[in-house]
């Protein structure tokens, strides 16, 4: 079946809802998600966190958590999660993960939490305001931020000629659109290292790069790179690179640059959409958010060590400094 026919085919489907979550409340709420990332990761225990502010504790719901292998693994688990009678179904990250879902959700709702896609232009709702069908939630365009990385990147380093980029299926639609912008920036090359198959082998990738690439490296967001957030900031300080990541715990962990959203905020929030759909709202009535907040995050403790000066004006520009 052709992605057009299925996505119309999931859209056409008459919505109705199971009888827990059209229920005015549920006695027990059951959630279920997956991801290649543990359950004891904070955006997990986010989400856990805020639910239970809004009343859901663990006599009232139960957050069925299944953790893939890897990507290919989300079609095994959300079956698994529909075979354990899920009332709703979060559904977050890639792509593949709300394809997923959506093969077995059935007429379950789906909360959306898309990290690196918008869910109108790829044809799983009607419209962000009115998503109609089974799906709601949070939408996070990275296309945009991938170019915004490379500016600050250069803001960092005005001399910067050249730099590495690591991405892989998931984020190939952001690396075309960082290659686009550096195409734009004069004086400005990448190479773009492509990695498919897990554990990555970054000195192999960085062997493949440009010489003139090698002082600098842009890491795309991907759920399989954020299972290196820590071995990846140490790699760029081993190799003397100045680093820039979409997300801050990787400069928690020693990485010199980040700029992104907060995704433990992404996640409370979808808590907000759970809430709304167990209490009886569609979700093609509940408009399809954006984050509204950006930060830059500069680790001067990293730049120190690089033997670097962070320019004043990037600076003041942070949101917040490591020091």
């Amino acid at each position: 079946m052709q992605r057009r026919e299925f996505i119309t085919l999931i859209g056409g489907a008459a919505v109705a809802w199971p009888l827990a979550v059209r229920a005015q409340q549920p006695a027990l709420l059951r959630v279920g998600a997956t991801s290649v990332q543990p359950r004891t990761e904070p955006i997990h225990a986010a989400f856990e966190q805020r639910m239970a502010e809004l009343g859901y504790d663990k006599n009232r719901f139960v957050f069925e958590f299944i953790q893939a292998p890897n990507i290919e693994g989300y079609a095994a688990a959300f079956r698994e999660l529909a075979a354990r009678n899920v009332d709703i179904i979060l559904s977050s990250g890639p792509e593949a993960n709300l394809k997923a879902a959506i093969a077995a959700a059935g007429t379950r709702p789906i909360v959306l939490i898309a990290i690196d896609f918008d869910p109108f232009t790829s044809g799983y709702v009607k419209s962000l305001a009115r998503p109609g069908g089974n799906i709601t939630g949070i939408f996070l365009e990275q296309l945009q931020l991938s170019v915004k990385r490379l500016e600050f990147l250069r803001d960092a380093s005005p001399k910067l000629s050249g730099a590495t980029v690591f991405w892989d299926q998931v984020s190939a639609d952001q690396w075309k659109a960082l290659e686009r912008g550096a195409a734009g920036m004069s004086g400005l090359h990448v190479s773009g290292i492509q990695f498919q198959n897990r554990p990555f082998d970054y000195e192999r990738a960085l062997a493949e790069a440009k010489p003139e690439d090698r002082g600098a490296l842009i890491v795309l967001a991907s759920p399989n790179f954020a299972l290196d957030r820590a071995r990846l900031p140490e790699f760029a300080l081993r190799h003397r690179m100045i680093s820039m990541f979409y997300n801050r715990q990787y400069v928690d962990n020693g990485g010199l640059l980040s700029y992104g959203v907060s995704f433990t905020d992404m996640y409370r929030r979808a808590a907000y959409f759970v809430d709304r759909v167990a209490k009886g709202a569609k979700p093609s009535d509940l408009p399809i958010e954006g984050p509204t907040k950006f930060e830059l995050v500069i680790n001067l403790k990293t730049a120190k060590a690089l033997g670097i000066t962070m320019p004043p004006g990037l600076l003041n520009a942070a949101d917040e400094v490591i020091e």
